[in-house]
C-alpha cells in the first residue's frame, strides 16, 4: 500500500493577547487594544486595528497620548489569563485533529496525514469550533510540509476577506500563487538578518528561495535554510514534535516594579526567580552545577548612579534541589550587593547544566540524596495541579512590593475564584 502524502495543519490564534482581552470585555469588540511588556514599558502585542497606528516595541510613555487620540486601549500584560487561555485553545485543536504540537502560546501544528475528506471544511471547523468554545479567532494553513503551512496560515491571515481564515496550499496552482506573492521575509525562520543576504542572492520572494538550490544554501548558510527551501519547493523535512534538545542555561530575571535599595527585597526576587529558574530545570530533567547572580541598576537615567554586578558560584554537586540552589544564590548576593545604589533589575543563570547519569562522580565526592528527587517530585506535583506557587519557599512572597507594575491589568477571569466574571440577568 502507498505510504499517504504527509498533510500539516497551523492553527494560529489572531493577535492573541489583544484577542484574550476582548473575551471577557465584549464592550470592546471594535475597539484597538495593545498590550505591553513587563512594567508597562512597551508595546508587546496589537490588535488588527491598532497596528496601523502602533509599532510594536514602541515604549508606553512616549505613546500615551497617540493611544489616547486614536481611542486605544492599552492593558498590562495578564501572562496568567493568556496561559489559561491557551490551554483551553489547545485542548478543543487536540480533540478535533489526530495529533497536535504545541509550537507556542498561540499556534500548534496539526498532524492530518492520512485524515480523509474535506480538509480545507475541517479547517473551518476548527476554527469554528476555537471560537465557540473559547472566543479566541484563529486562523488555519494546510499544507505538504509543516513550512508550507506556516505559509499558507500566513495567507490565511493577510488575505482573510477571500480565504475566510483558511487557506489549503496542496493544490500546486494556489501553492505557487500564494510563493510568488509572499516576500521572502515572511517565511518561517527566515528573519530579518537573512533577508538582506538572499536577496543579494536574488532571492526575493518565497517562490525563489523555492526554486533555489537546496545545497548551494547549505554551503553558504545552514542545513536549516536548505531545509526550508526543500519545504517550500513540497519536500517535507521537518516531522510533528521533534523534540528540542535540553538548554544549556537557563535564566530568569525581571525589572523591578521600583528601585530597591536595601538587600533584603533583592533577595527575595532572587528566590523568587530561581524558584521558576529550577521549575524548567527539572521540566527538562536537568542537574546544574553552577549559578551566576547578577544585580544591576537602570543603565538610561542620567541621574542615577550605575552599577552592575554579578558572581558565578559553583554547587557542591550537580543539582535540581530549589531549597540549595536558593540558599547559594542567596547567599551570593551579599558578594555584589553594594549600598548606595537604586537596583532596577537581577537575575539568576543556570550553567553548566547536565542530564542526570551524564556526569560522572568521584567515588569520593558527595552527590544529590536520592530523597531530594522526592521532595522535588511532590513540590512540582502540588504546583502543577492547584498552579505555580502554592507551595513555595518561606523565602518567597505572595504579593511583594517589588514586583512588577501592572497597572492596567485585567482581572484573572479564569485562574482565580475571587474574580470570577459576573454576569447580571434582569
Amino acid at each position: 500500500m502507498k505510504k499517504p502524502e504527509p498533510v500539516f495543519a497551523l492553527i494560529d490564534c489572531n493577535s492573541f493577547y489583544a484577542s484574550c482581552e476582548r473575551v471577557f470585555r465584549p464592550d470592546l469588540r471594535n475597539t484597538p487594544i495593545v498590550v505591553l511588556s513587563n512594567n508597562d514599558g512597551c508595546v508587546i502585542a496589537r490588535s488588527a486595528c491598532a497596528k496601523p497606528f502602533v509599532r510594536m516595541g514602541e515604549p508606553y510613555f512616549q505613546i500615551k497620548q497617540k493611544l489616547k487620540q486614536h481611542g486605544i486601549v492599552a492593558f498590562s500584560s495578564n501572562y496568567a489569563l493568556y496561559g489559561d487561555m491557551s490551554q483551553r485553545v489547545m485542548t478543543v485543536i487536540e480533540a478535533l485533529v489526530p495529533a497536535v504540537e504545541v509550537y507556542s502560546i498561540d499556534e500548534a501544528f496539526a498532524e492530518l496525514t492520512g485524515v480523509q475528506g474535506d480538509l480545507e471544511g475541517l479547517g473551518r471547523r476548527i476554527r469554528t469550533q476555537v471560537y465557540r468554545s473559547t472566543g479566541i479567532p484563529v486562523g488555519v494553513g494546510i499544507a505538504g510540509t509543516k513550512t508550507l503551512s506556516k505559509l499558507a496560515n500566513h495567507a490565511a491571515k493577510k488575505w482573510q476577506a477571500q480565504s475566510g481564515g483558511v487557506v489549503d496550499l496542496r493544490d500546486q496552482t494556489k501553492r505557487e500563487w500564494v510563493l510568488k506573492k509572499c516576500p521572502v521575509s515572511d517565511v518561517w525562520g527566515v528573519g530579518r538578518k537573512m533577508t538582506p543576504h538572499l536577496q543579494a542572492m536574488g532571492i526575493n520572494t518565497a517562490w525563489d528561495l523555492s526554486r533555489a538550490d537546496p545545497t548551494a544554501l547549505r554551503n553558504r548558510f545552514s542545513i536549516v535554510v536548505e531545509k526550508t527551501a526543500r519545504e517550500l519547493a513540497g519536500t517535507s523535512c521537518l516531522t510533528l514534535d521533534e523534540p528540542d534538545p535540553p538548554k544549556q542555561e537557563i535564566c530568569c530575571s525581571r525589572m523591578f516594579g521600583n528601585r530597591l535599595t536595601e538587600i533584603a527585597p533583592i533577595k527575595e526576587a532572587i528566590a523568587t526567580y530561581m524558584m521558576r529558574a529550577t521549575e524548567k530545570l527539572r521540566a527538562q530533567k536537568s542537574l546544574c552545577k553552577r549559578i551566576r547572580v547578577s544585580i544591576r541598576t537602570g543603565m538610561f537615567n542620567p541621574d542615577e548612579a550605575k552599577y552592575a554586578n554579578g558572581v558565578l558560584v559553583e554547587l557542591p554537586y550537580p543539582t535540581d534541589d530549589v531549597r540549595l540552589m536558593t540558599k547559594t544564590a542567596i547567599d551570593a548576593v551579599e558578594q555584589v550587593f553594594r549600598p548606595g545604589f537604586k537596583y532596577s533589575k537581577a537575575e539568576v543563570l543556570l550553567v553548566n547544566l547536565c542530564q542526570k547519569g551524564e556526569y560522572t562522580d568521584d567515588l569520593f565526592s558527595i552527590s544529590q540524596p536520592e530523597a531530594t528527587q522526592k521532595v522535588m517530585g511532590v513540590l512540582d506535583a502540588i504546583n502543577g495541579r492547584w498552579g505555580r506557587g502554592t507551595m513555595r519557599l518561606a523565602g518567597v512572597p505572595i504579593d511583594p512590593d517589588w514586583g512588577m507594575r501592572r497597572e492596567m491589568m485585567s482581572q484573572s477571569f479564569t485562574t482565580r475564584v475571587d474574580q470570577l466574571w459576573t454576569v447580571y440577568c434582569r
